[in-house]
């Protein structure tokens, strides 16, 4: 029978559970490949060696092949002597004489040992007089030997049925002369992506429309853990054709996934097409965040689930669900991930009634702990997910964690590698210039955005090593130095130009423009520098719109552009990439702050370095739109 679950929530682990439970899991079946396509697939069965390895006894050295009996007793002072058979054995070579007591024969690395020989004495161990050997030290049996069999032996087990496929395990089948491997099939997956607002990548933007990256970052997931990984298309939200890919789908593979497409708007289809399967939608909600509308199905014992069209949900949620399923039909291990201890860096508040993913970006304090800074982009951003480190698990019980809690965090990647460099603070594109040269040289950067507050912050904590701040001092006017405190030192930057934008076709000046009542603005996040400068602008002013606060001078620029605001506050140079008129208000100091305890770190001097009077960033600063101190290239 259908079960239509239309967004009745259910608990995550309550639908992982139902779901699987009607879906046919089993390893697939097996098939063979050459050797050569054989790396990072699946074994479906052991293999056991059908030679001996080495398939002779061989020598791991040039030297001499001896009997150890007549190097007994030798010494420096004293050396063994033996004669010189006329046999060299070279590698390839099958040797014709014996090693009888008293004789030696050359032998080279890798060649068979000959009968009677039981030792190999190095070369540098010893001395030729004509035809004699003399031999410097004893040796023991076996001395440079490999024997047959040692390595691997007939019938000997090498590697076990679902062993994942490495070079080193390759190498081994290589080594016992296997060319044909026995693997379990890829599970065939194919991803389709659906809205009428989806772009494919390459074509030109529309009004309202995104590129599609659901289908670019689903399809390469699915290939990162063994699956053969289709893309059958973008669809536009039409019944008739979106059905119709649907049951092509699932005649062709072994399980289909669909994004976009779960809630119950007139326009989101996916749900209302995956609900006609049978047994068809078995979760249509599950207290998530991000995540909450995944939809989970099945076709005769096939899975199928549909995703939520927001980036950052739909790879939470395919790791959640589909992953754990893929990884079943072809045999592999569910994956374990490695977590981490740290301290929240600052105060969050979960949504009661839904488990919460919070992700993060992880920084190695001074006091060898590590700090959490939780990403605040929300589950529409494409970027968030790929620049996190990793998440912390927020319960359905918990609304407000507070800053400075210790949670865990599940990692994202293999390891935590800590960055050289770690810059928390304000974000800026002149920033981005600095970094790029700095990765050029080799190393390495992590950049948080965290806003001009939370980077001094940040560096009163010894979280980071750079701090990038542009706060004025509303008493005395200047930038930044009143801010810091005696254990901080101030990097002098560049300035930057802010002003007022608005469209091109209007012309009236800052006054005029606050003056207008009908006119809305954009404001920047409270934490930013550049909100100073907006409050201290507007006095006791508050325009519709105050409350609208995007986090970066390119979301103000974007607003403008858009016609979402009529005028705001940014930079010079993100006015002018958004074709903007700009007013200019005031130069601001765009500099670095770091703590003193990390003034001499190497990677801190490179920072400097790179931002010294002529150097090839100051040019390209320039370039950019941004100027230098007063005193400086």
């Amino acid at each position: 029978m259908k079960q239509d679950q239309f967004l009745e929530v259910v608990d995550r682990d309550e639908a992982e559970s139902r779901w699987q439970s009607s879906l046919l899991l089993r390893v697939l079946e097996s098939e063979i490949v050459p050797l050569d396509e054989a790396l990072e697939r699946v074994l479906a069965e052991d293999i056991s060696s059908t030679v001996d390895v080495p398939s002779f006894d061989r020598s791991n050295m040039d030297g001499f092949a001896i009997r150890c009996e007549d190097s007994y007793g030798a010494s420096e002072e004293k050396p063994a002597r033996l004669a010189l058979n006329e046999e060299e054995i070279r590698t390839g070579i099958e040797p014709r004489v014996e090693v009888v007591a008293g004789t030696a024969s050359v032998i080279a690395t890798g060649a068979i040992v000959p009968r009677g020989a039981n030792a190999v004495v190095p070369v540098e161990l010893t001395d030729t007089v004509g035809r004699d050997l003399l031999i410097r030290t004893a040796l023991v049996p076996g001395s440079a030997i490999s024997f047959a069999g040692s390595d691997m032996a007939i019938g000997e087990i090498v590697l076990h049925k679902g062993a994942v496929l490495t070079s080193r395990d390759t190498g081994v089948l290589a080594a016992i002369g296997v060319d044909r491997v026995p693997v379990v099939r890829r599970p065939r997956v194919g991803v389709l992506s659906t809205g009428d607002e989806i772009v494919a990548p390459g074509s030109p933007m529309v009004p309202g429309g995104v590129y599609d990256s659901n289908g670019r970052i689903l399809v390469d997931a699915l290939r990162e853990i063994g699956a053969d990984a289709v893309f059958l298309g973008s669809f536009r939200d039409e019944l008739g054709e979106l059905r119709a890919a649907v049951e092509r789908g699932i005649v062709e593979c072994d399980l289909l996934l669909l994004s976009g497409g779960t809630s119950k708007g007139e326009g989101d289809l996916c749900y209302r097409v995956v609900s006609e399967l049978e047994p068809g939608i078995q979760v249509h909600g599950v207290a998530l965040k991000p995540g909450k509308p995944v939809c989970l199905a099945s076709a005769g014992g096939k899975p199928v689930a549909v995703l939520p069209g927001f980036p950052t949900s739909a790879v939470f949620t395919f790791h959640e669900f589909v992953a754990p399923v893929v990884r079943q039909l072809g045999g592999r291990p569910r994956q374990s991930r490695r977590s981490q201890r740290a301290s929240l860096a600052s105060r969050v508040r979960s949504e009661l009634g839904r488990l919460e993913y919070l992700l993060v970006n992880l920084v190695h304090r001074s006091d060898g702990d590590y700090a959490a800074f939780p990403m605040g982009k929300g589950s529409g951003s494409v970027t968030t997910f790929s620049r996190a480190d990793g998440f912390v698990r927020l319960e359905r019980t918990t609304e407000i964690v507070e800053a400075g809690t210790q949670v865990e965090v599940t990692l994202l990647g293999r390891s935590l590698s800590p960055a050289d460099l770690v810059i928390v603070g304000s974000h800026c594109t002149g920033l981005d210039v600095i970094a790029a040269a700095y990765v050029q040289g080799g190393r390495s950067v992590k950049v948080v955005a965290a806003g001009s507050l939370g980077g001094l912050d940040a560096a009163l904590r010894g979280e980071c090593d750079i701090a990038p701040i542009h706060l004025l001092d509303p008493e005395t006017g200047e930038y930044n130095r009143p801010f810091l405190g005696e254990d901080l030192e101030l990097i002098e930057g560049y300035r930057r130009m802010q002003g007022v934008v608005t469209r091109m076709e209007e012309e009236r000046e800052v006054e005029e423009l606050l003056a207008d009542e009908s006119l809305r603005m954009v404001n920047r996040n409270r934490s930013s520098g550049t909100r100073i400068v907006i409050d201290r602008l507007l006095g006791d002013c508050r325009p519709d719109g105050y409350t609208y606060e995007p986090r970066s001078h390119q979301a103000v620029a974007a607003a403008v552009a858009q016609g979402r605001a009529d005028f705001g506050v940014t930079i010079e140079p993100a006015a002018l990439s958004a074709g903007l008129r700009f007013r200019p208000l005031c130069e601001e100091h765009y500099d670095f702050v770091v703590p003193r305890g990390r003034l001499e770190r190497q990677a801190v001097k490179a920072f400097q370095e790179l931002l010294s009077p002529g150097s090839d960033v100051r040019a390209r600063l320039q370039e950019a739109g941004f100027s230098s101190p007063s005193g400086t290239g």
